[in-house]
């Protein structure tokens, strides 16, 4: 769904999101919920964040300081221009009843469709258990009693986060079909402009795989991480998602805190292969006298060598058909 369609009528929806306390928010979490939440509640849309406590064992054997992580996620969300007032707080240990949905839920679906589930594969794989828990195997169910407990229609998310919501509207459906109700309406997504912004080793940012940006970092600590970030060795910044992820992630992020598009780059072609400096390109004379000079033991080739298909380059130096990306200064917004 498109930003513009719930503006319209923003009574018509209820939206139900969160986050887990496991540790301060980064950079993905602003450009992929947060901002969306923040602009959901400025139009008028009723709002309600979970501080989903008791999911930060889905994916650790114990959680470390709940309490101070649930204060500092708060914290975030007001940094980041969300209004107690007109927005809902809440923890999941506060709401015991969201939490039995769970039972019914599970009954709802099966494993074989929990086990296909892409968004729950990548977590196992980057779980830092010793084995995989039935709470993690089973986290979309929770997340879709999150969801549903309190009949949201609006779930703004990143890409990452749709197999989950699709757990969601396949459960919502099945528990209405099952009982003979329209009790739970299945959820819509929103989805935001940014949304999978990667880290700085090129993979999905995340705070635990230690490639985050974090919202509460200083300016000299988030410097130190943009200048760790894995680019590669082309001297050009260009954006091209495909070929050069690390690079265009850069180049994406600094667009978004501009609030500008990221420039699209030309197709790559044959072109693009060439070296950008002609330190590497054979040394040749354009002087009238060196090209009529005869050929000597120790003469620069001529004409065809090398091969048939092998032809002299140019004279001048090289350039790059790709128009490098302007300097600037991050503006947040």
């Amino acid at each position: 769904m498109q930003f513009e369609t719930v503006q319209q009528h923003p009574e018509r929806y209820r939206v139900l999101t969160g986050d887990r306390p496991t540790g301060p928010l980064h950079l993905g979490h602003y450009f992929g919920t947060l901002h969306n939440r923040v602009e959901l509640q400025r139009i008028g849309v009723e709002l309600l964040l979970v501080v989903a406590d008791y999911q930060t064992l889905t994916d650790r054997d114990r959680a470390e300081r709940p309490a101070e992580h649930a204060e500092d996620l708060v914290l975030d969300y007001l940094a980041a221009g969300v209004d107690p007032e007109r927005t809902t707080i809440f923890t999941h240990s506060s709401v015991p009843a969201l939490n039995q949905l769970l039972l019914p839920f599970l009954s709802l679906v099966s494993i074989a469709e929990l086990g296909r589930n892409p968004t729950v594969k990548d977590e196992i794989a980057h779980s830092s258990q010793a084995a995989v828990s039935g709470l993690m195997f089973t986290y979309p169910v929770h997340q879709a009693a999150d969801i549903l407990f309190c009949k949201a229609n609006l779930v703004p998310v990143g890409r990452d986060q749709l197999p989950h919501l699709e757990t969601t509207r396949t459960i919502a459906r099945r528990f209405n079909d099952r009982y003979g109700t329209e009790l739970f309406p299945e959820p819509q997504a929103l989805l935001s402009e940014a949304p999978l912004l990667p880290g700085t080793d090129g993979g999905k940012m995340s705070k635990s795989r230690g490639n985050a940006i974090a919202l509460g970092a200083s300016a000299d600590e988030t410097a130190r991480l943009i200048r760790t970030a894995t680019t590669d060795a082309d001297r050009h910044i260009t954006y091209d998602p495909e070929h050069r992820p690390g690079v265009s992630g850069l180049v994406q992020l600094a667009a978004l805190c501009q609030g500008r598009e990221p420039p699209r780059s030309p197709p790559r072609s044959a072109t693009a292969a060439r070296p950008h400096s002609n330190a590497t390109s054979p040394k040749r004379s354009t002087s009238t006298s060196a090209r009529s000079a005869p050929a000597g033991p120790n003469s620069p080739p001529t004409g065809r060598c090398c091969g048939p298909s092998w032809t002299p380059a140019p004279s001048g130096p090289t350039r790059s058909p790709r128009t490098p990306w302007p300097r600037f200064a991050p503006r947040w917004v």
